[in-house]
């Protein structure tokens, strides 16, 4: 019986070798292909359909010859022209000016609150766990419901008059409406930011902290050399994710003050009054003129103070750093022995 011949390879035809990953790309796009149905059904689809409605009106009107005429009817442009003229104009930059106030001051107030409550809620103390209960239950609350309970707590007789010994008529035009709108709005989402900072606050070692104590780093040092460039990464994310939620603000100041108060009267409001006069085409104008808006301070959010919402800078290599310059980059980076480094310096502590 002969023994089988060894296979011998084809000249000219080198082997294929086989990639570990080989395959991956189908199945990645096989399991992600539900979930970009489902994006493309919700946020695709409505936006391109958006935009259209924003070139139609539609409604009952007159033509020519003096006859009632029912239905869409492209006008292009003119919906978004309408918007920046006249009385409509005026309006308009009320509510941009509100819509942007709102989002300025609003973030402002609730990122120094929300950076103090993830610092004592990281701190170990007694009772630790019911006190970050207790932070978080705004967050959880449903917005019109904190509407609504603001709402009595600022009634003409409710607590907040009471506590002031003042009769303040809080839903009617001026800067008291306004106030509310803030306090409430601060109030509920502020502990989403120190949610978001405690995470940050927990991946960054004891040891370093204790480093810098022996160096001699007052608390102050600390936070500002230590703390808040570790935090960096998930605190500007919380802070984009608060300015893009308050740039779309509408059911806080809708139920708490009410509609057509000209004093806290946002872009989504006017879009939503709009559409409930069954003018579409404005009302979609208005919309769009928003989603841009939005996306706009994201991008430049994004790129003018590097926020980090994909993850990608924490896949790339880090490059060397050299000298006093290269650590100060790193220590920004987020490298705990970087900044201790960085720290040391600053207050002319002693390395062995």
């Amino acid at each position: 019986m002969s023994e089988s011949s060894p296979a011998v390879s084809r000249p000219g035809k080198p082997e294929k070798v086989r990639r570990h990953d080989e395959g991956t790309g189908k199945l990645a796009a096989l399991l992600l292909s539900p979930t970009l149905i489902v994006l493309a059904l919700v946020v695709v689809y409505p936006i391109l359909s958006a935009l259209r409605e924003s070139l139609y009106t539609s409604g009952q009107r007159l033509d020519e010859d003096g006859f009632i005429i029912e239905g869409s009817q492209f006008v292009g442009l003119d919906n978004y022209a309408a918007i920046f003229s006249g009385e409509t104009g005026e309006r308009f930059w009320n509510a941009f000016y509100n819509t942007t106030f709102f989002t300025v001051t609003c973030v402002t107030l609730e990122t120094i609150l929300g950076v103090a409550m993830a610092l004592v809620m990281h701190k170990a103390f007694k009772g630790r766990g019911i006190v970050r209960a207790s932070i978080l239950v705004p967050w959880a609350i449903p917005t019109v419901v904190s509407a609504l309970l603001w709402k009595w707590i600022f009634q003409s007789d409710g607590a907040a008059n009471a506590l002031l010994g003042t009769e303040i008529l809080w839903s009617t035009e001026g800067w008291q409406s306004v106030l509310s709108v803030i306090v409430a709005d601060t109030w509920k989402t502020a502990p989403f930011i120190g949610l978001l900072v405690l995470a940050g606050l927990q991946t960054i070692p004891d040891e370093v902290y204790e480093a810098a104590k022996v160096d001699g780093a007052s608390p102050w040092q600390q936070f500002v050399r230590i703390t808040l460039p570790l935090v960096k990464p998930a605190l500007l994310v919380a802070v984009l994710f608060r300015m893009l939620d308050t740039l779309r603000i509408f059911d806080l100041p809708f139920v708490l003050v009410g509609p057509n108060k000209e004093s806290v009267e946002t872009l989504s409001i006017l879009a939503y009054l709009e559409a409930r006069e069954t003018r579409y085409g404005p009302a979609a104008a208005y919309a769009t003129i928003l989603f841009l808006y939005v996306a706009v301070v994201a991008f430049m959010f994004v790129k003018l103070l590097g926020a980090d919402v994909i993850g990608d800078k924490a896949n790339k290599p880090n490059k060397p750093a050299n000298g006093r310059r290269g650590r100060r980059k790193a220590s920004a980076a987020g490298k705990p022995n970087d900044a201790v480094e960085g720290l040391v310096g600053a207050v002319g502590g002693k390395t062995s």
